[in-house]
């Protein structure tokens, strides 16, 4: 959770409606806190803070100053600043209405642009701004500005890797604007922290070093173009994510503030600059009037040849059912418009509508980013009514509890794999490509769902869903197999006295085409052992477990079943046995010849065999190992079909 950490005596004068004496403030504050959500975490000061952690002397002249140190959500960005904790407080206790942003142009000036050049999709493709016009700032304001701008690069932008904020003073630079992507050594200006004028590339080395900066330098370092944001005479604004430039720092004496966010991610951007706006309009000549900015976008660029206006204000249009609302938090007895009254509370203006009673409309603020469902306005809902207030009901419904089929097999099947000496894994779920399939020899599909049977049948060679954006090289992709985590595993322990049994139960995920698969992709159960020896390959250990295993999930042999004049085969028959055997295979990641496709029904389920000496010189293993895999999942079917 975000802390938000405000002065006592700023929240004082902002929340002098309270109407409390000094000395219960305090108290007064934290029920506040408590009835919206939030959580007053500590009262302190910097001369308490320093004490605790260099000592008295250390603290001697340290400020005094009470602070209130205010756990928020984590989604409630529009809470990171004393402004927006502030008018959110008044709106709940109802001395102040809900604000309405609004776009508006100065008198007789032209609306002011950005241009953005095609180079930039090569680096920071998106980028948005505003202007704040008539801004009147003390030293509270400014420190408050400023914090609340980095607080949102930290938490909605992701430490300036998905959206980085500059602010500058209008009156300093002349429009209209261009945003570029040029060479380091063709960008010169005079940083915030610099007395000269510097390349870019020097500029970088110098922040390598810089506490507050070198943290941000390696998100576009290794670019070959750096993004830039210039004014009509040439003069640099900025260098997204990393600096401004010292021409338009703002100051006490700054009256319009021109705001501009670059980042990876429209949405998160628009979220930045709402959270922006909507803290510091109430400032402006005009209180929650904002001046639009237009974007036009080159040929090349992100929204190629486009031209868009913002920030966009209007709020967003919901539709809430009352009854289900009300019911989910046993307060039928409440009236519908208790229920609008409760929701406008929480910053969300509500209405009854006219054509049916049982409709609420709600107009969800732009700062409201945290609202996306109707789960979400019950939640407010819940709040503003009072958790404490809450009437508790046992519901009456009687259900009986039981384990999901998927889990109850799972567990089954875990407990023949403890019982053969094997002992049980619990890999990640996130893999390398190389872990994945190319140290396995196995080249994944090009196109999801290659096989006739996609829900029973093995793929060895199904398409992994990809991580767009991966932290770090070993999670890129979501594992397709068990194999690849089971022999890391013997890998890691080579340490200890041979032989090594492994296995796990557990999930994959491969990309799914089906129109009727939500997500474009789907989990599949499935089932793994590996087995290592320094004396022989453990084929016949594996080949056994095998064996067992299938004959708990209810399998023969395919040639007793067949067997006419096989007494076992008419006991196996009589009980609806699944026909088992094994066929020749060719997969890479084992040995030719030492492979067999694990048949069942007629269906490829999965494969057995010894692995290839060169998977595991890739994995770094010396010993002999052999392995088996296969798709859990088909025996829910197949078991239930033989009990009927």
């Amino acid at each position: 959770m975000p802390t938000v950490g405000v002065f006592e005596d700023d929240l004082k004068v902002a929340l002098g409606g309270l109407k409390v004496k000094d000395a219960e403030f305090e108290t007064a504050f934290d029920e506040l806190c408590f009835e919206f959500g939030l959580e007053l975490d500590e009262v302190t000061s910097d001369f308490e803070m320093m004490r605790k952690e260099r000592g008295e002397e250390a603290a001697s002249g340290a400020s005094k100053r009470v602070i209130y140190k205010i756990d928020v959500p984590a989604n409630r960005y529009d809470l990171l600043c004393l402004e927006g904790l502030v008018l959110a407080l008044q709106v709940f206790k109802g001395m102040v209405p809900n604000p309405q942003l609004s776009l508006s142009m100065p008198h007789g000036l032209a609306a002011t642009t950005m241009y953005v050049a095609k180079e930039t999709a090569e680096v920071r493709p998106y980028i948005l701004c505003a202007i704040l016009r008539g801004v009147t700032l003390n030293k509270s304001r400014y420190d408050s500005f400023i914090d609340l701008q980095e607080k949102v690069m930290s938490n909605v932008g992701r430490k300036r890797q998905l959206v980085a904020i500059g602010t500058h003073d209008l009156d300093s630079i002349k429009g209209p604007f261009r945003y570029e992507a040029r060479k380091p050594t063709d960008i010169e200006f005079q940083s915030l922290f610099h007395d000269e004028k510097m390349t870019a590339d020097k500029l970088m080395k110098s922040f390598e070093t810089h506490q507050q900066i070198k943290q941000y330098v390696p998100i576009i370092k290794d670019s070959p173009v750096y993004p830039v944001i210039y004014d009509s005479n040439r003069e640099v604004l900025s260098m997204p994510p990393i600096i401004n430039g010292s021409l338009s720092k703002i100051s006490l004496e700054t009256k319009d503030i021109f705001i501009e966010l670059t980042g990876m991610d429209q949405t998160k951007c628009e979220i930045a600059l709402n959270c922006m706006i909507a803290g510091f309009a109430q400032y402006c000549t005009t209180p929650f009037q904002v001046e639009p900015v237009q974007l036009v976008f080159e040929e090349g660029s992100v929204f190629s040849g486009e031209t868009l206006t913002y920030p966009k204000v209007q709020p967003r249009r919901m539709i809430a059912d009352a009854a289900r609302m009300k019911k989910s938090l046993t307060l039928d007895k409440l009236g519908n418009e208790e229920v609008c009254t409760h929701l406008t509370r929480m910053g969300i203006p509500s209405k009854v509508d006219q054509s049916c009673n049982n409709i609420i409309n709600c107009e969800v603020p732009v700062t409201r980013s945290d609202v996306m469902h109707e789960c979400d306005l019950i939640e407010d809902l819940a709040i503003s009514y009072g958790y404490n207030n809450l009437t508790e009901e046992v519901p009456f419904v009687q259900n009986v509890p039981m384990e999901q089929p998927i889990n109850h097999i799972t567990d089954l099947t875990r407990t023949e794999f403890a019982c053969a000496g094997f002992t049980e894994c619990l890999n990640w779920g996130l893999q390398s490509k190389k872990e994945n399939h190319e140290w396995l020899q196995r080249e994944p599909a090009s196109k999801p769902d290659q096989v006739q049977n996609v829900d029973f049948e093995y793929q060895p060679f199904g398409k992994p869903v990809t991580i767009a954006n991966p932290k770090t090289k070993e999670f890129e992709v979501l594992r397709t197999t068990l194999l690849s985590g089971l022999l890391k595993t013997v890998a890691h322990n080579k340490m200890n006295p041979p032989p090594i049994r492994v296995f796990e139960v557990s999930d994959v995920v491969l990309q799914d085409a089906r129109a009727d698969t939500e997500t474009g992709a789907k989990n599949r159960r499935q089932a793994a052992a590996v087995a290592c020896s320094d004396k022989n390959s453990q084929f016949e250990v594996v080949h056994g477990l095998l064996d067992q295993i299938m004959w708990k999930l209810n399998c023969e042999q395919k040639a007793v079943l067949e067997n006419p004049n096989s007494e076992e085969g008419k006991v196996a028959r009589k009980r609806h046995k699944l026909a088992y055997h094994l066929e020749p295979s060719q997969d890479p990641a084992f040995l030719p010849g030492r492979q067999a496709h694990v048949m069942v029904n007629g269906v490829k389920i999965g494969v057995m065999g010894i692995i290839h000496p060169d998977v595991l010189k890739s994995f770094e293993i010396s010993l002999p190992c052999s392995a088996f895999e296969f798709n859990l999942e088909p025996f829910l079917t197949w078991l239930t079909d033989t009990a009927k």
